[in-house]
């Protein structure tokens, strides 16, 4: 399994605006059909550079489906968040590989 992992460091002059995008957008990367899930977090720790920082971890259940992503889809919405909020949104990508999972059964 792998994660394809954007973070997003949002200006509070749009961070409600762009709340409501992402929230519209997590579903259109997930109709590619090469990710089987999404989760948005909100990261915790305040920035030194300001704003609000997201992350969206996209899971893909193979390489070949996030490759596929990379080349297909990507620039393509990646474009959309350029064009609606320019340099109010910083983001950055990491492509992560699951080695293990643990989980815990509380009774």
């Amino acid at each position: 399994m792998y994660i394809y992992n954007v973070t997003s460091n949002v200006e509070e002059s749009i961070h409600e605006q762009w709340l409501v995008w992402i929230k519209d957008h997590i579903p259109q990367v997930l109709s590619t059909g090469k990710f089987k899930t999404a989760t948005l977090t909100r990261v915790l720790v305040e920035e030194d550079m300001g704003g609000v920082t997201y992350s969206v971890q996209y899971r893909a259940t193979s390489r070949e489906a996030l490759d596929d992503y990379l080349r297909d889809h990507a620039g393509i919405l990646r474009e959309d968040v350029v064009k609606r909020f320019g340099d109010k949104v910083l983001s950055f990508r990491t492509e992560l590989q699951i080695v293990d999972e643990y989980t815990v059964n509380f009774k």
